[in-house]
Order: structure tokens, then C-alpha cells, then sequence
């Protein structure tokens, strides 16, 4: 499609304005429409490195020091990369990254993924048995904490929903065999 001021070019920028309940169509190419001074092309250099910094939340200095978590350097035995580096890298050296860097990873990980314990997905044909057992341990949870509450008669209801889960655990094992 051309551009439909200069007829030249073709038409990148697509605009549509609702102006007074009409809707106003303008096909441009993105010389005309910056002639017209209505719309900005300068987008922000974007990398995962800036992503992971920002998320957590590090500002390095050259020493290779990280500002807010003391002035220890932490630093992989294996590769000898520091966290420094990982938090401008955004990606680790080797595989013992992990646990060099595993007490700064915990809060990084609750932040990006909302746990820091991987549950995956459960296929919908397969996973019955599966998604039965994590509501047995959701279950089993909120019963020790309802325990440590002294909520005794919330504590009994779960014990009775954990002992019907675990009978329909059961009969679906019976049945698979």
C-alpha cells in the first residue's frame, strides 16, 4: 500500500484516530508522518541485560562490588565470574553459578517467576494423580498452619478434605493397575 500523502513510498505507519465518534483512517510512510510531527520512531535500546539488572535491582560499581548487598565479592569458584558481572552479563559462566550465587538467586526467582520452587505444567489427561498430590501437600500445609494457630476446628475440616484426596488417590492407583 502507498502512502497516502506522498504516493510514493510505501505505507509503514498505519494510523487510526476516532474523532467524534468517526474513525479517520491515515496510511503513511514514516518519512511523511514525521513531516507531520505527530509521532515519535526513537524506541529505548532494550537488552536482557538491562531487564535482569533492573529486576534486581543493582546498581555495580567498577570495583565489581554489588551496592546494597555489603562489600563482600562474590565470585564463582569454577569460572571466576562475580555476581557484578552477572547482573551486566545477564547470564552465568557455568553450571556452579547456581549455588555460588544461590542465596542472591532466591529473592531474583520469588520476583521473576512468583516461587522459587518449579512446578510445571500437568498434561490434562495424565496429570489427575499429579494435580490430586499437590492438593493433598497444599492441603497438609494450611493444616500445620492451622495447627500452629490453634485453629482446631479448621484444622479438623482440612484433616477430612486430605483423607477424601488420599481415598481418591487411592481408588485412581487401584484403577490405573
Amino acid at each position: 500500500m502507498l502512502c497516502q500523502n506522498c504516493k510514493q513510498r510505501q505505507a509503514t505507519v498505519h494510523l487510526t484516530q476516532i474523532i467524534n465518534d468517526e474513525k479517520h483512517v491515515q496510511h503513511l510512510c514514516e518519512q511523511c508522518a514525521r513531516e507531520k510531527g505527530e509521532f515519535t520512531f526513537d524506541f529505548p535500546s532494550f537488552s536482557l541485560q538491562s531487564l535482569l539488572t533492573g529486576l534486581m535491582n543493582l546498581d555495580t560499581q567498577s570495583a565489581g562490588q554489588v551496592v546494597g548487598f555489603g562489600t563482600k565479592k562474590l565470585q564463582c569458584e569454577n569460572c571466576g565470574l562475580t555476581y557484578a558481572q552477572f547482573g551486566q552479563l545477564g547470564r552465568f559462566g557455568c553450571s556452579r553459578c547456581y549455588s555460588a550465587f544461590g542465596e542472591r538467586l532466591v529473592p531474583l526467582m520469588r520476583r521473576i517467576h512468583g516461587s522459587t520452587q518449579h512446578l510445571g505444567k500437568i498434561p490434562k489427561r495424565a496429570g489427575g494423580s499429579l494435580k490430586l498430590r499437590r492438593n493433598i501437600e497444599e492441603l497438609r500445609q494450611k493444616l500445620q498452619e492451622a495447627v500452629a494457630r490453634e485453629e482446631f476446628e479448621q484444622a479438623a475440616k482440612l484433616r477430612d478434605q486430605i483423607r477424601q484426596l488420599e481415598e481418591q488417590a487411592r481408588e485412581g492407583e487401584n484403577n490405573e493397575q
